[in-house]
């Protein structure tokens, strides 16, 4: 079978079957576009998100790519679609308080943790983290949820969370799972892609105490949008920069270091910072609901 593969596309093995399967699909459509073909396959292969959606965005990207490589032939594009995730225009800043709040964190409570995607409040998300997060805003990726953390109505911290990188060796190792098993229960994981707390709050021990609320909401929030469950949660750490610290707190467990390298550095050389990976079971058996998913 190994030697029926063509190529991979984000997990996928592409046999010979499958091109002259997607071949088919094109001859017997000879009047559709290639938005239209791509939603064709997705029907045709069952490439349903949890809460059924076609992914077909996922499906055009995989046609193009075996276009491309001159796999398959595709009927020329109809119109230049504009790419809302090239040259985005950075969220622009939105002023609001900045005074400093220095106190106990028993004197802001109650807080409350709002999701805040596709709502009126997402452009303040957005632009505090672009302002005041040293990495910037970068629209998450995938399945995903924005928080906006309030104390007395006021915006204190911000959250982001998006579907988890395909393959992180110290992760796999910690979950026990095979290819297999990770290609399907990798949608049982969140990644933490962003967490700030305002530079003008300054109350100890919040950050810890804000992961601890967000690991005991997030799951719940995540299986009214997409239809499934979270067992685990992950983020890195860049150590550089940050220790980590309020991840321990929280009682995350580090799982060890990132190799330095990107996802396509092919001479295993460092090309950027070691991240710190830290994960957090949501359930006690986790592995058991993870593993055969």
């Amino acid at each position: 079978m190994e030697n029926n593969i063509i190529l991979t596309y984000r997990g996928k093995s592409v046999t010979k079957e499958d091109i002259a399967f997607i071949n088919n699909l094109v001859a017997n459509h000879p009047n559709a576009s290639r938005y239209a073909l791509s939603k064709e396959l997705c029907k045709a292969w069952n490439w349903v998100q949890a809460n059924g959606n076609l992914r077909d965005m996922v499906a055009r990207g995989f046609m193009l790519k075996l276009h491309r490589e001159g796999h398959i032939t595709l009927p020329p594009p109809r119109c230049k679609i504009k790419n809302p995730f090239v040259n985005r225009t950075p969220p622009p800043e939105i002023e609001m308080d900045q005074t400093l709040v220095k106190t106990d964190l028993s004197r802001i409570k109650p807080l409350e943790i709002r999701q805040v995607k596709k709502t009126d409040q997402e452009k303040i998300f957005n632009s505090l983290i672009q302002h005041h997060h040293y990495l910037g805003y970068c629209h998450p990726v995938g399945e995903q949820l924005k928080y906006m953390v309030y104390a007395q109505n006021r915006p204190i911290a911000c959250f982001s969370w998006s579907s988890a990188p395909r393959h992180i060796g110290a992760r796999d190792k910690y979950i026990g799972w095979n290819k297999e098993d990770r290609v399907k229960g990798l949608q049982y994981i969140a990644y933490n892609s962003r967490f700030l707390i305002l530079p003008w709050i300054r109350v100890p021990h919040l950050a810890s105490h804000l992961l601890g609320l967000m690991a005991k909401n997030i799951s719940r929030d995540w299986e009214k949008i997409y239809n499934h469950p979270l067992y685990f949660l992950e983020t890195f750490v860049d150590t550089e920069r940050f220790l980590g610290t309020c991840y321990k707190a929280g009682n995350w467990i580090y799982l060890g270091d990132t190799t330095g390298r990107g996802k396509n550095e092919k001479k295993h050389v460092k090309t950027r910072s070691i991240k710190a990976i830290w994960g957090y079971p949501l359930t006690r058996d986790f592995r058991s609901r993870m593993i055969g998913a």
